[in-house]
């Protein structure tokens, strides 16, 4: 993506009505506006929170949203040039229960309140295979810790991804810590009881990997 291009979804997302953008500042001093007020400040109803983690592109927050009218979505990257379509796409579409967070993911905790999260999907993350870059994979023990926190007592997390290795490594984790693991599968596309949330929605880079032939790996999940 160009410069210019990226200016010019910058300056889109000051003007989108569904982008939030705190500075960091403003996440970290504990006064958030939003934390433990999504409900009533931002969505104004109780419907319950799903939240997307590196969202990307925004595609599982804005399927998700058209599927599930009765439930709030918020896509959460640090890339706002990359969220700008799933943010023009849902207000293109008159999505009210959609989201995009500009923040970082380690911040999770301080936007959100104890047990104010249903539901998290991590869609594709960079794996971090290099040991030195463990603290930054999005299922270590630490990120897991703050999933946990906002996370209400029965919330469930998904793990999508075309890494082996990062499915390997969160079910082994997943498993040494006792949690409780309630679908795994190494190839969603050829398992025909696949949940049609984790097949029905395909993000622009998983059809990039499924025209090379690369397995889809999925894991879903409750942290005891």
């Amino acid at each position: 993506m160009g410069s210019k291009n990226k200016l010019r979804r910058f300056k889109d997302n000051e003007t989108f009505a569904n982008v939030i953008q705190p500075s960091r500042e403003e996440v970290v001093d504990q006064s958030y506006k939003y934390k433990g007020r999504w409900n009533t400040l931002y969505f104004k109803n109780n419907n319950p929170i799903i939240v997307e983690l590196g969202c990307g592109k925004g595609e599982y927050t804005v399927g998700l949203a058209e599927k599930y009218k009765d439930k709030n979505f918020i896509g959460i990257d640090i890339k706002g040039a990359r969220f700008w379509k799933g943010a023009k796409t849902a207000l293109e579409h008159d999505l009210k229960n959609v989201a995009f967070l500009r923040t970082q993911i380690e911040l999770v905790t301080d936007v959100f309140d104890p047990h104010e999260v249903s539901e998290i999907w991590i869609t594709f993350p960079d794996p971090q295979i290099k040991y030195k870059r463990t603290k930054h994979r999005m299922t270590n023990p630490d990120f897991l810790s703050k999933y946990k926190t906002i996370l209400k007592p029965q919330g469930l997390i998904h793990l999508k991804t075309d890494s082996e290795f990062m499915h390997g490594y969160t079910l082994g984790l997943l498993e040494g810590l006792s949690h409780d693991i309630l679908y795994s599968h190494h190839d969603i596309y050829v398992n025909h009881e696949a949940p049609k949330d984790v097949v029905g929605i395909q993000t622009f880079y998983e059809k990039q990997y499924l025209e090379k032939g690369k397995p889809i790996t999925y894991l879903k999940f409750k942290l005891n």
